[in-house]
């Protein structure tokens, strides 16, 4: 178990898939939570049902994070509520899955401005709550360092967020804060199931057996990662992006 008793938490894109998965295990280890999420309020209610079940005080906060103004808000409404704020963890993303050479410059602007602009302004805005022990967390993909048709826009956000959680973390290293960033290579997700449409079946096959485990892993084993990083414990892990994939890009790519 970790012992995060007492700290309170933002992540964005918190009440689906992985974003649900960590809140949830925070919470069961003591963290008090804001859920952030963007127009699904059936799923953001259900999952704030969840969490609360272990953090009781945890809440809801709605925002577009392609918007500058609302994703401060967000921060600065969450540190209000919640009393305090320890942990941001970055985990929304949108893009259109488009080839790179069919891309409209409003699927740029979107893409970026929701992953990357969200990302400064959310650290930005945190850093005037974040103490000594304070904890940032990207989540990001395996589209950031491996080739997927149609991932290019939001591969080429990733790998800027990548970047950013190098710098970041010389920025805040001062006050105490780390920052650091969880790939989390292929996972079973709503996305990552709309995204393959009728070939997830047989491509979710063919990534498990390319893992050293033989499988991919649970939303849940994901999360107990980011929580990891989360622990006082953890206080020299900075600047790095971990590979959280069960060996998948570390496979060779024609093996059987």
């Amino acid at each position: 178990m970790f012992n995060l008793k007492g700290k309170a938490a933002l992540i964005t894109g918190g009440t689906r898939g992985l974003g649900r998965a960590t809140a949830i295990t925070l919470a069961r280890n003591g963290v008090t939570v804001a859920l952030n999420y963007r127009r699904d309020d059936e799923s953001a209610n259900q999952a704030l049902g969840a969490v609360r079940e272990f953090a009781p005080d945890s809440i809801l906060i709605k925002a577009d994070l392609e918007d500058d103004a609302q994703v401060r808000a967000m921060v600065a409404g969450a540190a209000t509520k919640l009393g305090r704020l320890d942990i941001l963890i970055a985990n929304a993303a949108a893009t259109a899955f488009k080839p790179l050479l069919e891309a409209k410059p409003h699927h740029l602007q979107r893409t970026f401005n929701l992953s990357v602009g969200g990302f400064i302004a959310a650290v930005q805005e945190s850093s005037k709550y974040l103490g000594d022990g304070g904890r940032v967390i990207m989540i990001s993909g395996i589209d950031s360092i491996r080739s997927l048709p149609g991932h290019g826009i939001l591969g080429a956000a990733k790998s800027a967020l990548e970047s950013m959680v190098r710098d970041f973390a010389f920025e805040l290293g001062p006050r105490g804060v780390t920052v650091n960033g969880v790939n989390v290579g292929y996972i079973d997700t709503d996305s990552s199931r709309f995204y393959m449409g009728a070939e997830f079946e047989e491509l979710t096959n063919r990534a498990a057996a390319r893992c050293a485990l033989g499988r991919l892993p649970t939303l849940e084993e994901v999360a107990a990662v980011v929580c990891l990083i989360c622990m006082p414990e953890a206080s020299y892990l900075t600047g790095q992006t971990i590979m959280v994939d069960g060996g998948l890009s570390l496979g060779f790519p024609l093996a059987k």
